[in-house]
């Protein structure tokens, strides 16, 4: 691909005019093939090499095993690791440690890993002990979801062991697939959980908007699980991930079949290590058990049972998404076309009626809608790291302190002029706003008539499956051998497009060294070239009449679905009382709860006048903050004083704080007038640790400007309280300044 000796070196339309600029063209796309497919050819050695290790995984970190899961008493391909901290970075062992739990979705793990700037990455930066929970490409014969579950547990009392000194229980991520099985394992074990942060996580799966991410259809559109079970049997017992990736990849077929390709094309010169890099994980397809996987499509997507509460153990327990007591941060994005928001939190409709039966059950939960992020980009993108898991990770404390109920983080950019912005780091200031469930409806829920539907899948699943069973099943796993059902994997499209463009393959042999001439001749094409610029459109064009198919069949996917699951006929045919308008997916209420609820009210009110200065002191900080229903790490930053050893007061353990914060908060909600009048019973004698306390209020209270009118009343009934003499003590510390403007804050954008 060298230039032949007798043409100018320039470019060429200095010195041929407008057919120039043909030739510059023609030049820069030919080099920019020759490169293409030698990186096509590198992404084949790359596949056949991952492919072959023992135990392959993305991360950029380095990991140290601390527990093998096939020597456990129910062995699993899962496995335990430490992540060493990098060169630069120290960790703190009295800090809660992370744990990243990556999805086994037909992908291989380590992307939450997979950059420094990752879930992992930045939970290191904030100073946490980091472990990550892998597994390897093939799964022990016989293990099920349950056994899994039950490593897991047995992952976290290890990392609990091992330190002994942290300020709370390990906070576990769950990355799509992994959140609903974070979160099964949260309701089983809900001992070994500091806080649970679920992103991209399908819990609710019937749930969605009409007219956007049909996904949720393809149970119904497929006939039910039956399919599921025969890909299983033509496995020889194992369902080959690669399916998964294929679901995935149909989503999107723009971006499958021309986007992708087409980006790496156009920016050959930059884009080569980034492309090589994502294809390693995404082409590491890895295999589950036929039971796990029948478990999860019956359970999870066509039956939607975590959340209705109807998943039992092996001994007979209902999984009940109510039993966690850790914080629950959810994380998903508008732009996900895998788990909508709807999907992501259309549990929390199924499990309570309001924001007080939330109260109730002790549990904290806090969600943020990204704007625009694609499903893998909410934990692999670099900026989300940095933005919403960077906040996550270094305000963890915040969100656990948090009182009970549902909140909303929102992101706002830190400037010169941010009041309070001396006490955090970073460019983002979260704050967490109090919601109700209808912020969530907003958000995209069914109605009772798209419940029915649903139903009607599930129902229609299970007579096809158990047809399957009886009079199909029998045949086809006696005539596919394992000789066989390795075949069919291994001859899989998915497969074949790594194999057939690495070395393996002859033609791509010359590949290499030509690659190595254009890249020293390289003459990328000017910007301004106009035939660049025919390039540019057409690629535009193809990526429009792809999306333009895609939104078509998706159209004809929901028309269909709604049509023949609205049938009257069929939903009487399997049972559903077409008329029916209560709902199909929510769970059950016992009355030990109301029992308990009312035992611990009559607790809290005996308690109101007990406690001393750190109680008078957060109930009056929490009767002042309820006015506005948020809070924001400055405040936080200013409130851990009281954690303090101070004027002869021990100092307190998160779990200590936790606990004081939310005895006060349910003693304002069960009685306000009383919790409030009984704060100067709590108070010193001496009116100089009076003032000194309510000084201390004020800060906390201006840490993030001036207070609201009703919070300001609030704050003046506090003053009127603490009762200390005729000075004022209303000014506020920082001294005014222009608030951020409010379209500085970005809901999870």
């Amino acid at each position: 691909m060298r230039y032949p000796s007798y043409l100018p070196t320039a470019d060429f339309a200095t010195h041929f005019g407008p057919a120039g600029f043909f030739f510059d063209y023609a030049m820069d796309a030919t080099q920019r093939s020759v490169l293409f497919w030698d990186v096509m050819r590198k992404r084949g050695n790359q596949y056949r090499a991952h492919a072959e290790a023992t135990a392959p995984h993305v991360l950029s970190f380095t990991p140290e095993i601390v527990i093998d899961g096939r020597s456990l008493p129910r062995p699993v391909n899962y496995a335990l690791v430490r992540i060493v901290p990098p060169k630069g970075i120290e960790v703190d062992d009295t800090r809660r440690p992370f744990v990243v739990v990556d999805p086994r979705a037909g992908h291989g793990p380590g992307i939450g890993g997979f950059k420094a700037d990752s879930e992992i990455g930045v939970a290191l930066k904030a100073g946490h002990p980091c472990y990550f929970i892998g597994f390897l490409p093939q799964p022990v014969p016989g293990q099920t979801i349950e056994d899994i579950a039950q490593a897991e547990a047995a992952f976290l009392v290890k990392v609990i062991s091992l330190h002994p000194q942290a300020d709370a229980k390990p906070c576990v991520i769950g990355n799509c697939q992994a959140g609903w099985a974070v979160m099964m394992l949260a309701a089983m074990r809900p001992e070994l959980f500091g806080s649970v942060i679920i992103a991209g996580a399908p819990l609710s799966y019937w749930a969605g908007e009409r007219g956007k991410y049909p996904m949720r259809y393809s149970g119904g559109l497929l006939g039910g699980s039956w399919l599921t079970a025969l890909t299983s049997d033509l496995g020889h017992g194992q369902f080959d991930g690669v399916w998964l990736v294929q679901n995935f990849e149909n989503q999107n077929p723009a971006n499958t079949l021309w986007t992708k390709q087409y980006n790496l094309y156009s920016k050959i010169d930059t884009e080569a290590p980034r492309y090589l890099g994502f294809e390693e994980w995404w082409g590491g397809h890895v295999s589950l058990n036929a039971e796990e996987i029948q478990f999860i499509v019956d359970e999870l997507f066509v039956g939607n049972n975590l959340a209705a509460g109807r998943i039992k153990t092996s001994n007979g327990e209902a999984i009940d998404l109510r039993n966690i007591r850790a914080p629950i941060v959810v994380f998903c994005s508008k732009g996900d076309n895998i788990t909508p928001p709807a999907q992501a939190l259309g549990w929390v409709l199924d499990l309570y009626d309001d924001v007080n039966e939330i109260r109730s059950h002790g549990q904290t939960i806090v969600y943020t809608v990204h704007e625009t992020i694609g499903h893998l980009g909410i934990f692999v993108s670099a900026s989300v790291a940095r933005k919403e898991h960077g906040e996550f990770s270094s305000n963890i404390d915040l969100i656990d302190a948090l009182p009970p109920g549902l909140y909303e983080a929102t992101f706002e950019a830190r400037t010169d002029e941010t009041i309070g912005g001396d006490l955090v780091e970073g460019d983002w200031i979260m704050r967490c706003e109090a919601r109700t469930l209808d912020d969530i409806r907003e958000l995209g829920c069914n109605d009772a008539e798209d419940d029915r539907r649903f139903a009607t899948v599930a129902k229609v699943s299970d007579i096809n499956l158990s047809l399957y069973k009886t009079f199909l099943q029998p045949f086809v796993r006696a005539m596919v051998p394992d000789w066989a059902a390795e075949q069919l994997r291994a001859t899989h499209p998915l497969r074949l497009q790594y194999e057939l463009f690495s070395d393996v393959n002859p033609w791509m042999a010359p590949i290499a060294d030509l690659a190595v001439e254009v890249a020293d001749e390289r003459r990328p094409v000017p910007a301004d070239n106009p035939f660049l610029a025919m390039e540019q459109a057409v690629s535009r064009q193809m990526v429009a009449g792809l999306d333009a198919w895609r939104e078509g069949m998706e159209a004809l996917s929901e028309a269909t679905f709604l049509t023949v699951y609205g049938s009257p006929l069929l939903q009487a045919a399997v049972g559903i009382d077409p008329s029916d308008a209560t709902p199909h997916r929510r769970a059950a209420k016992t009355g030990m709860h109301v029992q308990m609820l009312k035992a611990r009210i009559e607790e809290l009110k005996a308690q109101i006048g007990n406690g001393g200065l750190r109680e008078g002191m957060a109930r009056s900080l929490l009767y002042v903050a309820m006015a506005s229903g948020a809070a924001d790490e400055r405040g936080f930053a200013a409130i851990r004083r009281m954690r303090r050893a101070e004027d002869g007061m021990p100092a307190m353990t998160l779990s200590e704080f936790k606990a004081l914060i939310r005895d006060q908060f349910f003693m304002l909600l069960i009685d306000e007038e009383d919790a409030v009048n009984a704060i100067p019973r709590l108070l010193p004698a001496e009116e100089g640790g009076r003032r000194q306390a309510l000084d201390s209020l004020r800060q906390v209270l201006n840490a993030r400007g001036p207070l609201s009118e009703e919070a300001e009343k609030r704050w003046q009934r506090i003053i009127g309280l603490f009762d200390v003499g005729s000075e004022t003590v209303a000014e506020p510390v920082t001294p005014p300044m222009k608030p951020t403007p409010v379209k500085a804050v970005r809901r999870g954008a």
